[in-house]
């Protein structure tokens, strides 16, 4: 089956949650006030596209392909990024509010969160080596034989990451944020 290829074209204040957006592939598009939320979004591509306050919140993303994709200002609630293509994963995030979401097993180096709340998010096997989590609420967030080898937790806040089954050489923490290294022993530190 030829896929149809779409380019540099601007989709603003559409709903695709009635009407699905066609499986194609979408190269510098940028999506602006879009419902994605509860749709399919298997197997469609997307490469150097931007989206914009838009909502995929629980879309299905089966071999759905994101390469050089910015999300700002987005709800991505519930998203298994983890069952997206991993040919060239890259993915951005600006003031976008993930809970509820995997990232399992997925190589994201270099990803940057600036901003983002990651409630009970999933990171357990993945490689977020110099990603970077500025001014981001990581509660809950699961990080279990993850590698976190120079990754910025310094502006980051309430994560609890265990440095035995984590992967954590140089990561960079700020002097409180290194004491949530210690959560698991349950000790009371007074300053």
């Amino acid at each position: 089956m030829d896929r149809s290829y779409v380019e540099d074209r601007v989709f603003e204040k559409q709903d695709f949650r009635q009407n699905r957006l066609p499986r194609a592939e979408y190269d510098n598009c940028r999506f602006v006030h879009c419902q994605f939320d509860n749709t399919d979004m298997s197997e469609i591509h997307f490469a150097d596209c931007r989206f914009d306050h838009c909502n995929l919140s629980n879309a299905k993303l089966l071999q759905t392909a994101f390469k050089n994709i910015k999300f700002k200002d987005c709800k991505l609630m519930g998203l298994l990024f983890d069952t997206c293509s991993e040919f060239l994963f890259e993915v951005d995030f600006e003031h976008c509010t993930l809970n509820f979401s995997s990232f399992s097993n997925r190589k994201m180096k270099k990803t940057s969160w600036r901003n983002c709340t990651l409630q009970e998010v999933d990171f357990t096997g993945a490689d977020l080596t110099a990603a970077i989590f500025s001014q981001t609420t990581l509660s809950g967030a699961r990080f279990e034989n993850t590698v976190l080898e120079k990754t910025d937790f310094r502006t980051a806040t309430l994560f609890s990451i265990n440095p035995e089954i984590n992967k954590m050489k140089k990561a960079r923490f700020s002097a409180g944020g290194a004491l949530q290294l210690l959560d698991k022993y349950e000790l009371e530190i007074e300053g």
